[in-house]
């Protein structure tokens, strides 16, 4: 079993995230985050050109927590059923039997997920919220640690299905991996001329270690002077004149548990308002919409959720609360 002391948590990830920077280089920010999504149950949309190394990152992750991974390739044509399986008949048994799809898995990389039709990508929400799916009636329960990596080119919108808002709104984070630095890009070069380093990463953790990852933010201790912070900073997305569409009372509770995920990743079993300023434009992001107004002022998204954070004061957190 997993220890749930903050120490030996940080120490966890420092594994993890030296075990993926094997084949990731420089992007140890992106990568604690991945970690922090996958600790609060949360799934996870990035969005980026490609080539920068999204696919390979979520592979990783799931080698290094010892969990299984699928890949599917969302394309115009994918059915429901292609993802969440569908009911056979049998004619040695003389019934159907429910023959598993791909979400029968641990981490899922939904690649180019918004190329998908608006009813194939619709067979993710059940998975993403309540960690199951219903087919022809039936209710199958999802691994513990079913987690949804999803791909999306920011570039090339042709032939392809914005995702809405309901659904944006299921993940906890959006990420950007970004191009490496100079140096970074020369040492991949050289990691890679005789074979591609992915087949060196090796297990940190066990499944059911992975398990207990999942539950010990529980034991982390958010003070109500941080739930009034949190709450702040989103109703002022509600009411800004920059934006049309606000955040979601999910988005404050996404807020809560990542800050939580963050102050155990960073040897704390408390959370402070650091914890809840390093995930915000990743939790607010991609569910807050510029009106046209705003557009046209080319406003930016990430500037807003910025004015938003100076403006909101910060609380003073006393000893006795730490």
């Amino acid at each position: 079993m997993l220890e749930v002391e903050a120490v030996q948590i940080a120490d966890v990830k420092k594994k993890i995230i030296d075990n993926i920077s094997h084949v990731i280089f420089g992007k140890d920010e992106v990568i604690e985050k991945l970690i922090i999504a996958f600790m609060m149950k949360g799934h996870v949309l990035m969005e980026d050109v490609p080539g920068t190394g999204k696919t390979v990152l979520a592979r990783a992750l799931a080698t290094s927590l010892g969990l299984k991974f699928r890949r599917v390739q969302f394309t115009p044509d994918l059915l429901p059923t292609d993802l969440t399986g569908l009911s056979v008949y049998s004619k040695k048994t003389g019934k159907f039997e429910f023959k598993e799809g791909p979400i029968f898995t641990d981490i899922l990389l939904a690649d180019e997920i918004n190329r998908a039709t608006p009813k194939t990508q619709s067979a993710l929400l059940e998975a993403m919220a309540e960690n199951q799916v219903t087919v022809d009636g039936i209710t199958h329960k999802l691994s513990d640690n079913f987690f949804v990596v999803a791909t999306q080119n920011p570039i090339e919108y042709e032939g392809t299905f914005p995702l809405p808002e309901a659904q944006l709104d299921r993940f906890a984070f959006i990420l950007k991996v970004g191009y490496p630095k100079h140096e970074m890009e020369i040492e991949m070069l050289t990691s890679q001329m005789d074979h591609h380093p992915i087949v060196d990463v090796k297990p940190v953790l066990s499944s059911n270690e992975a398990k207990d990852l999942r539950n010990v933010i529980r034991g982390v201790t958010v003070d109500d002077t941080i739930k009034e912070y949190i709450v702040s900073i989103n109703e002022r997305t509600r009411f800004n004149k920059d934006l049309y569409l606000g955040a979601s009372p999910r988005a404050s509770l996404n807020l809560m548990k990542g800050a939580m995920a963050h102050a155990l990743l960073n040897e704390r079993d408390y959370v402070v308002p650091d914890d809840v300023k390093v995930i915000v434009k990743e939790t607010l992001s991609h569910r807050l919409i510029l009106t046209s107004e705003a557009r046209v002022r080319l406003r930016k998204i990430e500037d807003v959720i910025s004015e938003i954070i100076e403006k909101v004061p910060v609380p003073v957190m006393k000893k006795n609360e730490i």
